[in-house]
């Protein structure tokens, strides 16, 4: 694993290095023993964080409120093993680099898309609109999707840049760049699809009082509306896309669409009928395998 050069910058406090090197040692453990071995450490590890973790009730009381189940012993297992599922998609990341030499990932990936966005992949010429949540293993998918056509992502920058640095070097060295979430600048994303890339956005967090209330399971959550709105404006097909874990590291790569929406001349509910259609998405992916989404982030905040 290629070091990452120490920085002298006033920002990098002995917090950001302890937290850096524990980050290192980490990464170094996952890639030295066994897979399975580090899956069953991190499903351990899982299970201890889940119960003393404040996210623990947040994770079963959203699986109550979803309407998976009414039980709460059973909602508390699902709440458990979407902890152990999270743990284990940061193992298969961090040892996700060895699928992309000699063609390896076809051994472990299984790709389901409609003949359509197959065409769409396959056009030099056409951007793409990916929309897609915190269910199975997400970063996969983006790993698979760039070996068709490039591939953007956005993201949150960590706190401490030197694990920031780590985790960039890390990344599987295949066509996926990333740009900073917190960027008013929505030019940069007309400029992703007019180089006939594929721009992936996570349309499952909260999006605050800058976004809209669409029903997620039947309750409205704030929903952030640019990837409808790229959709209107630059009619640049959009689908919906989710990389369910079969086994471990043993995927299936599956998509609903393209969409390509008739806008109605009513703005607001045109973005509304298109986030519709994505929630509707993936809460049909959550239901085949609840275990494998986020539960434990709060969806339901208020707008306010």
């Amino acid at each position: 694993m290629p070091p990452v050069e120490p920085s002298n910058e006033p920002s990098v406090s002995v917090r950001h290095h302890l937290e850096y090197g524990l980050a290192r040692a980490t990464l170094g453990l996952v890639e030295a023993i066994p897979l399975r071995v580090a899956a069953g450490m991190a499903r351990q590890v899982a299970r201890i964080y889940f119960q003393f973790s404040r996210r623990r009730r947040i994770a079963i009381d959203n699986v109550l409120r979803a309407g998976i189940t009414a039980d709460p012993r059973t909602a508390s297992r699902i709440a458990r093993e979407s902890f152990e599922h999270f743990a284990l998609t940061l193992v298969e990341s961090a040892r996700c680099d060895f699928l992309f030499k000699n063609d390896t990932w076809r051994k472990h990936v299984k790709i389901n898309l409609p003949p359509a966005v197959d065409a769409i992949l396959d056009d030099p010429n056409q951007g793409l609109i990916l929309g897609c949540g915190h269910y199975g293993n997400w970063e996969v998918a983006g790993q698979i999707m760039a070996l068709r056509k490039p591939l953007v992502g956005v993201s949150r920058p960590m706190s401490n840049p030197l694990t920031q640095e780590l985790l960039r070097v890390r990344r599987p060295q295949v066509r996926v760049r990333l740009i900073p979430k917190h960027d008013g600048d929505l030019l940069r994303f007309l400029g992703i699809l007019k180089n006939h890339e594929i721009l992936a956005l996570m349309m499952d967090q909260h999006s605050g009082s800058r976004g809209m209330a669409v029903p997620f399971f039947g309750i409205p959550a704030g929903t952030h509306t640019a990837i409808a709105l790229l959709h209107l404006v630059t009619r640049t097909p959009l689908i919906f896309g989710v990389c369910r874990r079969v086994g471990l590291m043993q995927f299936e790569l599956s998509a609903s669409g393209p969409l390509n929406f008739t806008a109605t001349g009513n703005k607001a509910e045109d973005i509304r009928s298109i986030l519709v259609w994505l929630n509707t998405c993936l809460e049909q992916a959550i239901r085949e395998a609840p275990e494998q989404y986020l539960w434990g982030h709060r969806r339901w905040k208020s707008l306010a």
